[in-house]
């Protein structure tokens, strides 16, 4: 009976009094589902971010003095959704390996400090800002592929693109910031 009720749910309870309400308490029914949580949750934060930038970039974003190497403006949607599918996957391998465990926690903050970035240089026109963010960025993602590693080597080498395409926009973010104080 118990199976057939948890039937077709994502989530079902690990314990009579846990009622899934704590991280970590229940355990996912399908595998496939997750990883679509996982890539679905990093899509969503490129999606909210993307409407900021789309605003930017039509004004404030073009009146700005680029850094030598900034790409076309087309590159930036594709580059990171790519991106955000390979860390979307990362943490379902080291979840499914692991289940809730450091490793994870770390990517969560991560991809908290990725999503607080876009609002800051494009939302405040903040560059100098922007890069504080980055650099706490880079180092919350090398403290991840470091749990990553240890985890799961497939999901550290995930990991590796997003960290080189976020030391590129580190300089590129430094180059707005240097070439545009007034």
């Amino acid at each position: 009976m118990a199976s057939q009720q948890s039937k077709g749910r994502v989530f079902q309870q690990s314990g009579p009094n846990d009622g899934g309400s704590y991280p970590g308490s229940s355990t996912p029914v399908s595998p496939i589902l997750a990883l679509i949580g996982f890539v679905g949750l990093c899509l969503l934060v490129g999606a909210v971010d993307g409407t900021i930038t789309a605003r930017a970039v039509r004004t404030w974003y073009r009146s700005m003095t680029m850094a030598p190497g900034t790409p076309p403006d087309w590159v930036f949607a594709p580059v990171w959704t790519v991106l955000y599918i390979l860390i979307g996957t990362a943490a379902w391998l080291v979840w499914k390996q692991h289940g809730p465990s450091r490793p994870l926690r770390l990517w969560g903050w991560q991809l908290a400090a990725n999503a607080m970035w876009t609002p800051i240089f494009f939302g405040l026109h903040s560059p100098g800002f922007g890069l504080a963010v980055l650099i706490v960025l880079l180092i919350l993602i090398a403290l991840t592929m470091q749990a990553f590693l240890h985890a799961s080597r497939p999901a550290f080498w995930l990991m590796v693109p997003y960290a080189c395409w976020t030391l590129y926009a580190t300089y590129l973010d430094a180059g707005f910031w240097l070439l545009n104080r007034a």
